[in-house]
């Protein structure tokens, strides 16, 4: 799988999991956590029992299918199956792979519950359960379902959750779920990955698409994620830029899986290098080529800004993140430079200079 030399959370989290301790891990995005946690899974299974054994509980879609593609690579030579269940996938295909045997199902909890609930899925034989970015599970509503889930996987069973940061609700489950778990944090909470270079420009609203044009004509190498706060500024931006010649596609939660797994395939493969979205690309989308990112639309917090910015720089390699900071933004943007420092720099586009 090319893997070298394990990562810091690699280190420490491998270990604790084969020698049966749950774990609650926190790290920067981009740091080998599927790993860390699929190694150990992999381990763990018995495959002359045709049960589910591991389960792997993620926010989103896109999550689910590349923890799933992950954990098939990790497995490959052990036999082991490994499915994903999700929203928005015809459930008779779901339901197929579920009968040919599952040693391993990763999903969503909205999807995960309706199988459980039509009787297709049990997880009475689970020994591990994953709980992967639980705080975006919790903030996208999934703490009933999490809970629910939960109440139908042996209390023997070991856990790890994994989160990028530590609210109270998500220490609250914690204390309720884990039995004396060890903590493993790599790196600070809300701390931006090491190696990317940040820099803003302020720009006012009506110059955002020609302060764009000028950002990428400087250089065009690699592949670019571009943020915007709504679906709609996604579309109109995707449009854009697809008119003026550039490879760009848009993705959004309003898509249908189809046109989402269509458009990730596209720049995953390097045929598409512009991927305008919303915070949906914020986090768990592991795209490893990814060499800039651009926040057209300035985040709304610091934690926004780090997952964002999350998606460049990813496992130590280097890249850069670009703010645009509108007339509008001043105020919120000053507490993302006060907590990311001296690290984040200004710099002025020439658009201006004729003023």
């Amino acid at each position: 799988m090319g893997y070298e030399l394990p990562t810091p959370i690699q280190i420490r989290v491998i270990p604790a999991l084969l020698n049966g301790k749950d774990v609650v891990g926190q790290a920067q995005t981009g740091t080998g956590k599927t790993a860390a946690f699929g190694i150990p899974l992999a381990e763990s299974i018995d495959t002359f029992r045709a049960e589910v054994q591991g389960l792997v509980l993620t926010p989103t879609r896109e999550l689910a299918v590349q923890v799933t593609a992950e954990l098939s690579r990790i497995s490959l030579n052990r036999g082991i199956r490994v499915v994903a269940i999700y929203g928005g996938q015809n459930i008779e295909r779901q339901l197929r792979d579920l009968r040919r045997g599952a040693h391993i199902v990763v999903g969503t909890p909205g999807r995960m519950l309706d199988h459980l609930g039509r009787g297709t899925l049990s997880l009475r034989s689970v020994k591990i359960a994953i709980l992967d970015e639980a705080d975006e599970m919790l903030d996208i509503g999934f703490a009933d379902a999490i809970e629910e889930i939960l109440r139908q996987v042996p209390d023997s069973r070991q856990t790890a959750l994994f989160s990028a940061t530590m609210p109270v609700p998500i220490r609250r489950m914690v204390n309720k779920h884990l039995r004396s778990p060890e903590w493993i944090r790599v790196g600070e909470e809300s701390q931006a990955v090491s190696g990317v270079e940040q820099v803003y420009y302020e720009v006012a609203m009506r110059d955002r698409n020609a302060g764009l044009q000028e950002l990428l004509k400087k250089t065009d190498d690699g592949q670019t994620i571009i943020f915007c706060r709504t679906q709609r500024g996604v579309e109109r931006l995707a449009q854009f830029l697809d008119q003026r010649g550039y490879k760009a596609v848009g993705i959004h939660g309003r898509m249908t899986q189809s046109q989402r797994d269509r458009a990730m395939q596209g720049f995953r493969s390097g045929n598409i290098s512009m991927l305008v979205a919303t915070n949906l690309a914020s986090r768990g989308l592991d795209i490893p080529a990814v060499s800039r990112v651009i926040n057209y639309d300035q985040p709304q917090n610091v934690e926004e800004y780090v997952h964002r910015i999350g998606r460049t720089g990813r496992m130590g390699r280097g890249g850069e993140a670009i703010t645009f900071v509108g007339e509008w933004d001043y105020d919120a943007f000053e507490l993302i430079k006060r907590h990311i420092g001296g690290d984040l720099q200004r710099k002025n586009l020439s658009i201006y200079s004729r003023y």
